[in-house]
């Protein structure tokens, strides 16, 4: 991987067979200081790949999404004070690095916000809550850590925060059976968060919930509202999520 234009951030990229996805991704951060592949013992080509492109690789065995990442966090040997997490199946584009290069320079701001454009099917989905889709990738090292939730967990921010404007592209090329097969697991595991909340057993650690901001903080409170009050859930989400 020809490292063009150096930016002094810490890319970290979890992995788990993505012989796919992975040379994309991976290339479209050619311009980061330093990436970590952080793989989850796969059984195709992703580790040989990425060390083909540059990254620096560490394996570990998966536990759930939360711990997992937050041991990346904990104790890879990050070089640089700012850290992006990147998923494997999307990409950065030269519009998003630019804006990503000027933001780090502000100092009043620990993480930033950042919109992610999915695309399923090769179209571009722009509704029913898929857009913008706030995700909290970019942060300085040891201010923002996962909330304790095994599946579609958001990090919790210690300091101001801030959004981009340009999208990060979300497209996985594995195809249309694996996309269903992935989404079987997480619903299993939504359950289980789902189950915490209508029993009160949720523990400590969670991002913060409210109506004021178009984000996750703003999906978090209308998805356990729903789990609580609004039968046939499913029906309303894609009026709800643009409130």
């Amino acid at each position: 991987m020809v490292r063009s234009i150096e930016v002094p951030i810490s890319v970290l990229i979890p992995t788990k067979d993505e012989e796919r996805n992975i040379a994309e991704c991976l290339e479209s951060v050619s311009w980061a200081g330093e990436v970590f592949a952080y793989d989850s013992m796969s059984s195709d080509r992703t580790v040989e790949i990425a060390e083909s492109l540059g990254a620096k690789v560490k394996q570990r065995s998966f536990d759930n999404f939360a711990d997992h990442k937050n041991w990346a966090l904990d104790n890879l040997p990050f070089k640089f004070d700012w850290i992006l997490i990147l998923d494997a199946d999307e990409r950065i584009t030269p519009e998003l690095r630019e804006e990503i290069t000027d933001a780090i320079k502000n100092d009043n701001i620990v993480g930033y916000y950042i919109p992610r454009k999915n695309l399923f099917m090769r179209k571009w989905i722009r509704h029913g809550g898929w857009f913008p889709d706030y995700q909290l990738r970019l942060f300085k090292r040891g201010k923002a850590r996962y909330e304790k939730r095994i599946v579609h967990e958001h990090m919790v921010i210690d300091g101001q925060s801030g959004y981009l404007h340009q999208p990060l592209i979300h497209h996985d090329f594995k195809g249309l059976e694996r996309y269903f097969d992935r989404h079987n697991s997480y619903s299993s595991m939504e359950a289980v968060e789902a189950f915490k909340v209508l029993n009160g057993t949720k523990g400590s650690g969670q991002i913060d919930k409210g109506l004021k901001k178009a984000g996750p903080e703003r999906r978090r409170i209308l998805k356990e509202f729903g789990y609580r009050f609004v039968p046939c859930r499913s029906l309303v989400k894609f009026e709800v999520v643009q409130v």
